[in-house]
């Protein structure tokens, strides 16, 4: 996107109708590092590349816990995300001390829409440039929500954002009508496959992705990188297997054809006289 007279100011419309700042929030999003999120009936999993901005340093969270019924993976800005994060701890906790029930989850995503739709008409605000997909488990389920820079949201399956997320849209495309019935493991490595997705051929190791659960009896945690290591080797040893078993069946094949070709020459060849 290039400057123009009409990108100064959040408010100001453009002749073809368009809100420039809020664009430009949106495209903050696309050049974050990946946030992937799928749900079942019962589970939630939230998932992320880990990107440093250099060699020498570490990787910034891009995954938070809001409550133990609730997580949020960002793409974008670290910073507005940390900003919102905080804001949607301190709503379930309000929520919580004052009715002594648990924050739905719908109503979360509402109050954090509209706290991001303010920005987009106010002169002396800019919008959060920062896409978060927030999962939880409330009385009607589990569910995946999609808060943007605009003030929208949207319920999802399963979804992705940040860099090279349409990647993992496609792969997720693929097999997003078993989502709904699947399991807890089953869910994990399709979240990691879809990681996989995004990294452009560099070999996927649990140092490059975090990924959270929660479910029906199981609060939001993340898991270790053990445990995710030992869900890459499942899928990651599997072609290394099929190839080493079609090696052994092609050099078997090798070996039988010069014997077989040697049983054909002895019997053109007369018997020897004695």
């Amino acid at each position: 996107m290039f400057r123009n007279q009409y990108d100064t100011d959040v408010t100001t419309w453009s002749p073809t109708g368009r809100l420039f700042q809020v664009e430009y929030a949106m495209e903050a999003v696309k050049q974050g590092s990946a946030a992937i999120g799928l749900r079942s009936r019962s589970h939630v999993v939230l998932a992320c590349v880990n990107k440093a901005q250099s060699e020498l340093s570490s990787h910034q969270r891009k995954i938070f816990k809001v409550d133990d019924h609730i997580g949020v993976a960002i793409a974008g800005l670290t910073a507005d995300g940390r900003v919102l994060s905080r804001y949607m701890r301190s709503e379930s906790i309000n929520h919580s001390f004052s009715y002594e029930s648990l924050l739905p989850v719908g109503r979360l995503v509402v109050r954090l829409a509209d706290k991001a739709q303010v920005c987009t008409q106010r002169s002396w605000k800019r919008p959060y440039g920062v896409g978060l997909l927030v999962g939880g488990l409330d009385e009607s389920g589990a569910h995946l929500y999609y808060n943007c820079p605009s003030g929208n949201y949207f319920e999802y399956q399963a979804f992705a954002i940040g860099s090279r997320s349409q990647a993992a849209k496609t792969y997720l495309e693929r097999r997003f009508e078993g989502f709904q019935e699947s399991s807890r493991e089953d869910l994990i490595k399709d979240a990691i496959l879809a990681i996989r997705e995004t990294l452009q051929g560099e070999t996927l190791k649990s140092s490059l992705c975090t990924v959270s659960v929660l479910g029906v009896g199981e609060p939001f945690h993340f898991l270790d990188q053990e445990t995710i290591q030992n869900v890459i080797d499942t899928f990651e040893k599997v072609p290394e297997q099929e190839e080493e078993a079609g090696e052994g069946e092609a050099e078997a094949a090798a070996g039988d054809a010069p014997a077989e070709q040697g049983g054909a020459g002895d019997q053109d060849v007369a018997p020897m006289e004695m």
